[in-house]
């Protein structure tokens, strides 16, 4: 999968999950994500995903999760966390993703490779 941020474009490779699977068929997707506590972007989708929820302890730059049934996130920063999320797949290779997303809400492009 590719997710484009502006002329930025980043591989993700999606899980073998019930979630992933739903989500792909979505695909292609732009939308708008908000920026929340300097580490992901976030953006409530239209309907929800199957979910298969665990706390993975660590958030890791890249993870593409699912909170709740419903919220897309995007991780730009590593931390430990007490939330639990479905997850979704992550990004390969991570190099000036945080730059790129930036301080504000921000557009993104998700989509199949061709």
């Amino acid at each position: 999968m590719r997710i484009r941020v502006g002329s930025s474009t980043f591989t993700a490779t999606l899980y073998d999950n019930a979630t992933a699977t739903a989500f792909k068929a979505r695909l292609p997707m732009t939308v708008r994500m908000t920026e929340l506590n300097g580490n992901e972007k976030y953006v409530d989708l239209s309907g929800n995903l199957p979910v298969n929820v665990s706390n993975p302890g660590t958030i890791q730059n890249g993870d593409l999760m699912l909170y709740g049934a419903n919220t897309l996130v995007l991780f730009y920063k590593a931390f430990s966390t007490s939330y639990r999320y479905t997850k979704l797949g992550r990004i390969n290779d991570t190099t000036g993703l945080a730059a790129t997303l930036g301080s504000g809400s921000v557009t993104v492009t998700f989509e199949l490779e061709r």
